[in-house]
């Protein structure tokens, strides 16, 4: 199975991108969705990140995102911290996940990370790369707008990350995410046009 990465900045639409790609019959693996179930009570991070982090990330006996965002964001220390120990058990979990499409059949997966690239390096074990990209105006609106954050913790939220713009010459696809959600789908349906016939030669 062809397994292909599907990245951007927060506020960028990646995830509205991924539901295209599903639309159109190409499953996705959401490592940023296993990212959170990794550090629920049941899930294997949840112990380490509790002790390196203290009960004061905690609310109700959960991990409270929100509080745990606030203390990594804009502390890079805390957040190499974070992702060392829950980068392992996100690469087992999505690992399993797509040794499981491809058990059901599939012959092409995407999964969706926002960390893909982050190195300026290209992950090894993909077949592709789909960046999506929108301008800092647009990710801004969608953050407060869409997510109904404050602006100074949207941009808290978007400079904790690398520019999104120096993962292009890493990317087979750079989506451009500023337009409609007609314009994204078309975008997409020409990239799983290509994904297909790859799969197909296969």
């Amino acid at each position: 199975m062809r397994i292909y990465g599907l990245t951007g900045g927060i506020g960028s639409g990646k995830s509205e991108a991924a539901r295209c790609f599903e639309a159109l019959g190409v499953p996705v693996v959401d490592a940023d969705q296993v990212a959170h179930e990794v550090i629920e009570p049941a899930g294997s991070a949840f112990n380490a990140v509790l002790e390196t982090f203290g009960a004061g990330i905690l609310r109700d006996g959960v991990i409270d995102r929100s509080l745990l965002a606030d203390r990594v964001f804009g502390n890079p220390d805390a957040l190499d911290s974070l992702n060392a120990i829950t980068h392992p058990a996100i690469v087992r979990t999505v690992g399993e996940r797509c040794a499981a499409l491809a058990a059901q059949g599939h012959k092409a997966a995407i999964v969706e990370a926002t960390l893909l690239g982050e190195a300026q390096e290209r992950d090894s074990w993909l077949d592709g790369l789909i960046l999506v990209l929108a301008n800092p105006d647009t990710r801004l609106a969608r953050l407060t707008d869409g997510r109904g954050m404050d602006e100074k913790q949207a941009r808290r939220r978007i400079d904790a990350q690398s520019p999104p713009e120096d993962k292009r010459p890493l990317a087979d696809w750079v989506v451009d995410n500023n337009g409609t959600i007609e314009e994204l789908q078309q975008q997409v349906a020409g990239i799983v046009e290509v994904i297909r016939a790859e799969t197909n030669a296969d």
